[in-house]
């Protein structure tokens, strides 16, 4: 693969770096945090991906499992079960040759529609193989419950032990997850089982689907949720969902932070293009790191929060908290990845210059707060016409927010409940799955419009990068190419200013 169709990895780091040595209110000695915004890209050079239906070493690139809920409320319209046949039969038919693939049925039970449930594992896309598997969902019926925990095991199970280096659930239902306290699995149990294990894209049709419900188990296996408003609006939504499944440029990426000694990381969350908790795995040495997987070209964030102890630190200097750097593990596609970028800190006893927050931060804490002003206007309609001031009032909330955060994806879905633009209440009429559409839409970010800062200089490598660099204060030793102290001291060594 030539230069051009590498693929790139980029990273850059925003924050503020000014924290209080000395808060009103807190005792000497208290730890502060410390909150940064990492926003990383991914870029194909060439079209990189899956579409090949390959991996570099011969195998399938892509395992694929797609779920159809076939509980009996799928007949109720019957246009339902009718949508989620022509949208599988669609996604069935854009695999590639070679992909590994199979179709479930969902209902109090899990079964294998294709290859079978007699069959020891997944069907190979190839002509044969994908005729058969629309003939098998062309039949399919509706009965009984919903129990998805039971779903998402079988899933789980299919996919064990295949070598793909993406693996992938679509998930479909049109209700709620209401005999899971009778399920063989319990859904809390599937999830634990189930994390890490594949990406899951859960997706609502009909009017009685639960958004909170499909958050719960994307945000753990870190897909994305989504409902269509018409039945017939699913099979356009699959396409689409497929062929940005097989634009997968990089299967998983690893976000690995250094700490310096007296840093502790508290928390690693995404943040755009959705809220997603990461789960920390050991590294390295003292490295801890983060896990995100299926990422096509594309940019993601994510939150950072540190914590130190300013006491006996240097005031008014960049100490480094921690390294942040990006970790491909190999996928038999040359990957060019970025240096790694120091989250520093800047302990001040000026209280003004400690009051700022970098503006990724804020964004998101607006976007918290325009989701949680959603949830209490849900929760104070559902009381009628004694929460009705309520829902008003948080509504016209969340319609501020948006428009200070600018989002106009957002202001849309917004509107939708509003009686009339502008007035800020919530209009008559309303089904359920019109709030539940607007919860969905609340918990999708974008990043802010205006481009990011430049990122400094780097400095230059010297010709013999294996020589070391001796930290004068503490006595560290790392590559002489280093910006900032990795040890106790975490000043800054050398380089351009930050």
């Amino acid at each position: 693969m030539n230069r051009a169709e590498q693929i790139e990895v980029t990273l850059e780091v925003g924050q503020q770096k000014d924290l209080p040595a000395e808060p009103s209110g807190q005792e000497r000695g208290e730890e502060r945090e410390m909150h940064a915004i990492l926003e990383i890209g991914v870029r194909g050079h060439g079209g990189a991906g899956l579409t090949g239906g390959r991996a570099p070493g011969g195998g399938p690139a892509l395992a694929e499992v797609l779920i159809v809920d076939t509980s009996r409320s799928m007949l109720y319209p019957a246009a339902k079960l009718h949508a989620a046949k022509d949208a599988t039969v669609a996604a069935v038919r854009l695999l590639p040759e070679g992909t590994a693939f199979a179709v479930l049925s969902g209902h109090f039970h899990a079964t294998v529609v294709h290859p079978g449930p007699d069959h020891p594992g997944l069907a190979v896309a190839g002509p044969g193989e994908r005729a058969a598997a629309v003939r098998a969902v062309r039949i399919l019926d509706a009965n009984g419950g919903t129990a998805i925990g039971t779903w998402l095991d079988l899933a789980r199970r299919l996919l064990k032990d295949h070598p793909a280096p993406v693996k992938h659930v679509l998930l479909l239902t049109d209700g709620r997850n209401e005999h899971d306290d009778r399920a063989a699995m319990t859904l809390d149990t599937a999830l634990d089982a189930c994390e890490g294990r594949f990406v899951c894209d859960a997706w609502g049709i009909g009017d009685d689907w639960d958004a909170e419900l499909l958050l719960r188990i994307t945000r753990r296996l870190h897909g994305r949720a989504g409902a269509v408003r018409e039945e017939s609006e699913l099979t356009a939504a699959y396409e689409e969902l497929v062929h940005g499944l097989l634009g997968t440029a990089v299967p998983e990426l690893r976000i690995r932070l250094t700490p310096t000694p007296g840093t502790v990381i508290r928390q690693v969350k995404q943040v755009v293009p959705g809220e997603q908790e990461l789960l920390p795995a050991a590294g390295p040495g003292r490295c801890t790191e983060y896990i995100t997987r299926a990422w096509g070209e594309e940019v993601r964030h994510f939150q950072v929060v540190l914590a130190a102890d300013p006491t006996g630190r240097e005031r008014g200097e960049d100490l480094q908290l921690a390294a942040a750097e990006v970790v491909v593990p190999d996928f038999g596609h040359p990957v060019r990845l970025p240096r790694a970028r120091p989250i520093l800190v800047r302990w001040t006893d000026n209280p003004l210059d400690a009051s700022r927050r970098h503006p990724g931060v804020h964004r998101q804490e607006l976007y918290q707060q325009a989701s949680a002003a959603v949830a209490r206007a849900y929760r104070a309609w559902l009381r009628g016409t004694d929460g009705r001031d309520t829902a008003d009032r948080e509504l016209a909330r969340a319609l501020r927010l948006a428009d200070e955060l600018g989002d106009a994806r957002l202001l849309v879905a917004l509107r939708r409940i509003e009686d009339v633009p502008g007035g800020g209440r919530v209009r008559g009429g309303l089904k359920d799955v019109d709030w539940q559409h607007l919860i969905l839409s609340s918990a999708m970010t974008t990043p802010p419009h205006h481009p990011a800062a430049p990122p400094p200089p780097a400095p230059e490598i010297p010709p013999d990068t294996d020589a070391l660099l001796e930290c004068p204060d503490c006595g560290w030793l790392g590559p002489a190419d280093s910006l900032y102290c990795g040890g106790e001291c975490g000043r800054r060594l050398a380089g351009p200013p930050a």
